[in-house]
């Protein structure tokens, strides 16, 4: 998890306008996201260790949590949610109705996330083939949140998403993190199910969330096992 400014003054025991000139004089690490500034606890143990400067304990238990322990991806919808029947019938449509199922905490923007959304579908279409889209920004979708999450909307009707194969989505993911690092880890492992033939076959014909979760588990099994039972 990362940190606000506050959070940071905090545990080094100093006022927020002390923080944001250490950033600006002395180099203190931080992350910029939609115009607000967090810290990421390692990296402020670290610059805090080679400033010198004392930390209260809590730092360093927190600091320990590496942020990037990602839990299973069957974990991660779980938390996301599967969500079935989902109507629209234009990209515009779809993501908002995709945006509004999110577990995002009451602070968060769903209007700013969904215009960014849109943005970066009309640079581009995020549909990747075979009936599935990941709609992302150029930058990782990186909140203040506690833990990661992966949502998985399948269409009550598939919708024109000007995929590279042409065919229409069916399916949509979304990853969301607290960091960057940990973004990056649940696409590959996202990109890394979907290779499989009948991961997307439940996909298309809409499945129940728990045979989607249990083909989810088999295959991401596979990456440390090597293979898989059909």
């Amino acid at each position: 998890m990362q940190l606000t400014i506050r959070e940071a003054a905090s545990y080094l025991g100093v006022s927020e306008p002390t923080v944001r000139r250490w950033v600006g004089q002395r180099g203190l690490p931080v992350h910029e996201v939609h115009e607000r500034f967090y810290l990421n606890p390692l990296e402020l143990w670290e610059w805090a260790a080679e400033n010198n400067i004392p930390v209260s304990r809590g730092l360093l238990e927190k600091a320990r949590r590496s942020p990037d322990e990602i839990p299973p991806l069957a974990e991660l919808l779980r938390t996301g949610g599967i969500f079935h029947e989902v109507e629209g019938a234009t990209k515009g449509e779809v993501l908002r109705a995709f945006v509004d199922r999110l577990p995002l905490p009451p602070e968060q923007d769903r209007a700013f996330l969904l215009s960014v959304l849109e943005a970066r579908e009309a640079m581009g279409s995020t549909g990747i083939g075979n009936g599935i889209a990941i709609p992302h920004v150029r930058n990782p979708i990186v909140l203040h949140i506690d833990r990661p999450f992966v949502t998985l909307c399948l269409l009550r009707h598939p919708v024109e998403f000007d995929a590279p194969d042409g065919k229409p989505v069916h399916a949509l993911f979304l990853v969301v993190s607290p960091t960057v690092p940990a973004h990056l880890q649940i696409l590959a492992r996202l990109g890394f199910v979907l290779r499989d033939e009948v991961l997307r076959e439940m996909l298309r014909r809409s499945a129940p969330a728990d045979d989607v979760l249990g083909r989810i588990e088999l295959v991401e099994s596979s990456r440390t096992t090597g293979s898989f039972a059909a």
